[in-house]
């Protein structure tokens, strides 16, 4: 778009950046390096949290596993508020330098606890309010850090590079992605081990320590960015716009276009669409800026209202395929006994090997393939069609792992489980990896970051959505979910469910990606 031709940036002294100095792909490199290390942090404490409420806060495993899967779906829902604050008041660096700050401050705070036996219950207790309060505490204040980090980290790094050369913003984004897996995969194998064999309390040390070494390594940059000032709350101006074209909803419509073609400089491929937004410019205090900016950012939501349905079958990774891996045969050899978890390692393999050939054969090949077929939008798309092949899928594995189980009382290798994780996990990175690129380089300049947010909360909203999902299986089923014993649910028909509802997603996404 023509406006982020006009984008204006700054050196560290507030003067103009200039290009041979300032950002580039050295700098944006720093943004991938930070991910790798942070996003490790992040996994490596979620599969961790479930066992040490267990074990050392002495909670149920039912509300152990609630609190993991809120504490996860807070801090992506929140990575709207930290968008919201990197485009209205601070620049993205400053935004991430605080909120990563608040990160290490809970992660303090737990690490405390974790070595303090005052601050634990006593056997068999249940935590007291002190107690409990610390914990949250920390948790909490952890879960607004990592939504600040997540939200601000991928559009500060976007930002280094210059926004007309889509070819080299894809790039970022694939190797910001690869940085992302990158720390998953450690946090499945290093981590995981360490967790099982050396005790939480080294995840937490480690933890504390890694997390303020990406902070150093990112402040380090300082001198090499370059910086993007705020320009005051996106939304207010949103809503402004909004009220003014509903205020003036009876105005001449005639009025309207001439005050539009008058102001506006500005090609906007969404011009002929939310055409009631164009009475907003009967009103002076409203810019055409302020009104393209409406118009494109609303054209976002419903691409990204099309994508929850797909994180509401990747939550099922970390709730329902982990209870079916502890019933499964999980030995590999004599002795070692595969930790759930690890699993992850089969997508995140697929992907660390698939983005560096998708890159190295993009480079031989020119534009024209990636211009076509690797589009932002039609990755999303596959991503999608993906997710409802890997419920499929594990409708069938949880069938065959049932019937196994009940008729012949021998449980079937955890391994049927790489297919769906497989599936899921390359899906996660078509559709995941393709909406970060999208949302940024289709944003307005001045709502990156809130809009890069958009990836985010849409894992956030997955996660809830498969919360009401599985009450409202059970209430209309009759408690195909119900029950402790796996053996006498019906899984399988759930996964089914998910299947053809993710399926009446796909055309719902493709109904609104030919539009957009």
């Amino acid at each position: 778009m023509e406006d982020e031709m006009k984008e204006r940036f700054e050196d560290w002294r507030g003067r103009e950046a200039v290009p041979e100095k300032h950002g580039g792909i050295r700098a944006a490199t720093i943004a991938c390096v930070v991910e790798m290390l942070e996003n490790l942090v992040f996994l490596a404490n979620a599969n961790n949290f479930v066992t040490y409420f267990m074990k050392s806060m002495h909670y149920g495993s039912a509300r152990s596993a609630n609190m993991v899967t809120n504490f996860m779906g807070t801090s992506f829902l929140l990575t709207l508020f930290g968008g919201f604050v990197a485009d209205s008041f601070l620049t993205r660096f400053t935004s991430f330098v605080l909120f990563c700050s608040l990160e290490i401050l809970g992660l303090i705070l737990l690490t405390v606890q974790a070595h303090s036996p005052k601050l634990q219950p006593p056997p068999e207790k249940t935590p007291s309010a002190l107690q409990s309060a610390f914990l949250f505490t920390g948790l909490y204040a952890m879960a607004v850090g990592v939504g600040g980090v997540k939200a601000s980290l991928p559009s500060h790094g976007g930002d280094q590079l210059d926004n007309r050369n889509q070819r080299l913003v894809s790039g970022f984004f694939n190797w910001y992605f690869f940085s992302l897996c990158s720390g998953g995969f450690f946090a499945v194998t290093v981590m995981v081990w360490i967790e099982e064999n050396k005790g939480w309390n080294w995840s937490f040390n480690i933890s504390l320590a890694i997390l303020a070494f990406a902070l150093c390594i990112f402040s380090s940059g300082f001198p090499l960015y370059r910086f993007k000032r705020p320009s005051g709350s996106p939304l207010t101006r949103i809503v402004r716009v909004i009220a003014s074209a509903t205020r003036n909803r009876k105005g001449s419509a005639i009025d309207a276009e001439m005050a539009k073609d008058r102001n506006s400089t500005v090609k906007n491929i969404h011009q002929d669409k939310f055409k009631f937004l164009d009475k907003a410019l009967l009103e002076e205090k409203i810019t055409a800026v302020e009104v393209e900016e409406t118009r494109t950012f609303l054209a976002l939501l419903p691409i990204f209202g099309s994508t929850i349905m797909m994180n509401c079958c990747l939550a099922q990774l970390t709730t329902f395929s982990v209870q079916q891996g502890v019933i499964m045969d999980r030995k590999l050899g004599r002795s070692f006994e595969i930790p759930v978890p690890s699993l992850t390692i089969i997508p995140l393999s697929v992907m660390l090997s698939s983005i560096p050939l998708y890159e190295f054969f993009r480079g031989r090949h020119g534009n024209s393939l990636a211009s076509s077929f690797f589009q932002p939008l039609k990755r999303i798309g596959l991503g999608l069609a993906l997710s409802s092949i890997s419920m499929a899928v594990a409708a069938a594995v949880e069938a065959k792992r049932r019937s196994e189980a009940v008729h012949r009382n021998e449980p079937i290798s955890v391994f049927w489980l790489g297919f769906q994780y497989l599936f899921l996990g390359v899906a996660d990175m078509l559709a995941l990896g393709g909406m970060l690129e999208f949302f940024y380089r289709e944003a307005p300049d001045r709502m990156r970051s809130i809009s890069t947010a958009l990836s985010w909360s849409s894992t956030a909203m997955g996660f809830f959505l498969s919360s009401v999902l599985v009450e409202l299986t059970n209430a209309v089923t009759g408690g195909w979910l119900g029950g402790k014993d796996l053996n006498k649910a019906r899984l399988d028909l759930f996964y089914v469910v998910l299947s053809v509802l993710n399926t009446l997603n796909l055309f719902n996404y493709v109904f609104w990606a030919k539009r957009y």
